[in-house]
């Protein structure tokens, strides 16, 4: 493991996120805020508990992973995007690194990057609205696991991009309609029989219901169903990015 040329990455990437603090950091920050007042505050107060939940502490979970979910995808695919626009991805590609070095370097970043915001967003929930946590341990495992797979996710999708605009095109009409539909601001049990259904074969759905359970102990979907398919879905992305390294696609050409 060449660990210097791993750190070298990571501490790059931080650095450029720390000059643009505000964009990475405030506008989230801002943004999930004015969640929080509109429907914690002002919707949730006229709104009955949800599974033995107020409804302003219900929504913290879903919040936090449509933050964390734009924030990880957002991030790995402008880390390795830039390299490439700018040229420079070939000296990368022809040093003596390996390409597990690689993506540790641009996925360690952009995992750390929103995980960062995850903790941020949680102590801004606390001014909104009261919460607890049951399950701590799962809180962290399910805040990492997640920013991992979906930095790595965005990885993939900085190698795919060809052009600026389309590194907004997963978050903005993939990721952010599928987390909306995927129970952030309502459970699927409120859901007639064949829309529950439907809702099902949502992947967010276990996400957000996984960290939900691990807030409050309650979920729409079973916590080992959730974990596993996190993790099915982070070994579908380590297959890609394998495979991408293997031929050059979209590197090397």
């Amino acid at each position: 493991m060449n660990v210097h040329a791993v750190r070298a990455i990571y501490l790059f990437e931080m650095h450029r996120w720390v000059r643009t603090l505000v964009q990475s950091i405030a506008a989230p920050v801002i943004t999930t805020s004015l969640y929080f007042i509109v429907f914690g505050a002002a919707i949730g107060s006229r709104m009955p508990s949800v599974n033995g939940v107020s409804y302003g502490a219900f929504i913290v979970p879903g919040l936090l992973m449509l933050s964390i979910l734009t924030e990880s995808i957002s991030n790995g695919s402008f880390g390795i995007y830039m390299p490439k626009f700018a040229g420079t991805i070939y000296e990368v590609l022809s040093a003596p690194v390996s390409a597990a070095e690689v993506v540790l370097g641009y996925v360690g970043a952009a995992a750390s990057k929103s995980i960062v915001l995850g903790l941020v967003i949680m102590i801004t929930a606390r001014i909104f609205v009261p919460y607890h946590i049951a399950h701590p341990l799962a809180v962290a495992a399910f805040l990492v696991l997640t920013s991992v797979t979906f930095s790595l996710f965005g990885f993939l999708t900085g190698i795919w991009a060809d052009g600026w605009e389309k590194l907004s095109i997963i978050p903005t009409l993939v990721i952010t309609p599928l987390t909306f539909l995927g129970g952030s601001f309502y459970s699927i049990d409120m859901l007639p029989g064949i829309w529950r259904t439907i809702a099902l074969f949502n992947p967010v759905v276990y996400l957000v219901s996984g960290f939900r359970w691990s807030f409050y102990g309650t979920s729409d979907v079973g916590v080992g169903l959730s974990l596993t398919a996190t993790l099915g879905f982070l070994l579908a992305c380590l297959t890609a990015v394998t495979v991408i390294f293997r031929t050059g696609w979209r590197l090397k050409t």
